[in-house]
């Protein structure tokens, strides 16, 4: 009985015991539950559009793929900027505010940064979790100068001839169309191809003909072209009247509602004496008698801005210098011979 007595006792010692425990720490006897993870944030993928682009400036849509997986990451921001490759200077960064993230999956982040059009960049995207950079990721962009402004976007260009080797066929073609005394006329062609989706009716094409040496031009004519549909190509013509026995580069300038939007240049040799090539300069090319290139008002002729005009009225300059010059040789060579 004694015994009996002790047993119960010590029992219910240990169940008073176990109460208190429960009471002063009633998380002892639960389950222990895991800390979680640490967050981890990547940058799985970039991605680099175009945007809107000006004169000076191309907007790039900076598009970044977030990988994030262990415990939720908090005070997430995304920094992009844009480094020039030459100097490794920065020209212009961004900075968005992502907020938390969690679970397991991929969180898309778009940026626009505004770059001048002129250079190459890096593209670096930077993450950082509550101030502490985390995870990072670089692209290259190259080539941003030939992004087109809107008002320069247009499916018209110079037609490329395939087929028949690089250079060989330019998109300006002449022929001799009179020659009378020392001036030949040359019937100048260009063609333009329509290579966009829609049709164009406010272009014109400025001809030039540019002495080789000099540079002087000789003559000049300006034409509009109608509408050309998608997919077509058109030959706008003209009659430039220039000195003879002189090279030059002959050249077309199509604009679109006043913008430049291409050029196109071509040889043409008059004087079989000398060559001339379109990319380079002819320091010996021709002897210059700058007289021939007078206007019949006695004005030197060179490159003013082209107007509106369709044609232009000013002779190629042969007349009262040309015949001045051929009275005096004829007077030295009889006096020489008397």
């Amino acid at each position: 009985m004694e015994r009996e007595t002790k047993l119960l006792g010590a029992a219910g010692a240990v169940l008073v015991a176990a109460a208190l425990l429960v009471a002063v720490a009633p998380g002892a006897l639960a389950d222990a539950t895991p800390d979680p993870p640490p967050s981890e944030l990547t940058v799985r993928e970039q991605t680099i559009a175009a945007g809107e682009v000006t004169g000076g400036t191309a907007t790039l849509s900076v598009r970044s793929r977030l990988s994030h997986d262990g415990g939720p990451g908090e005070n997430v921001t995304v920094l992009v900027r844009a480094v020039e490759l030459d100097t490794d200077l920065v020209a212009a960064e961004v900075t968005q505010r992502v907020g938390t993230v969690d679970g397991t999956r991929e969180v898309p982040v778009v940026q626009n940064v505004s770059v001048a059009r002129e250079g190459d960049y890096r593209i670096e995207t930077i993450v950082f979790q509550d101030g502490e950079r985390v995870a990072s990721g670089t692209k290259t962009v190259r080539g941003v100068g030939g992004l087109q402004p809107a008002y320069a976007r247009t499916g018209v260009e110079f037609h490329s001839f395939e087929g028949f080797g690089s250079g060989q066929v330019p998109p300006i073609q002449f022929s001799i169309a009179e020659t009378a005394g020392s001036s030949a006329t040359l019937n100048v062609t260009a063609y333009l191809t329509n290579t966009g989706d829609l049709s164009n009716d406010q272009l014109k094409v400025t001809f030039l003909a540019r002495q080789a040496d000099s540079n002087i031009v000789a003559d000049r004519q300006v034409r509009r072209v109608g509408s050309i549909r998608p997919g077509r190509t058109t030959t706008p013509s003209t009659l430039l009247t220039v000195p003879d026995d002189y090279n030059y580069k002959l050249m077309a300038i199509v604009q679109n509602d006043g913008v430049l939007i291409g050029t196109a240049q071509a040889a043409a040799t008059l004087n079989p004496d000398q060559t001339v090539t379109v990319n380079a300069s002819n320091a010996s090319a021709d002897t210059l008698d700058t007289s021939d290139f007078e206007t019949d008002e006695g004005v030197q002729r060179t490159e003013s801005q082209p107007d509106e005009r369709t044609t232009t009225s000013a002779g190629p300059g042969f007349g009262v210098g040309v015949a001045a010059v051929a009275v005096l040789a004829v007077a030295i060579y009889t006096r020489r011979f008397q």
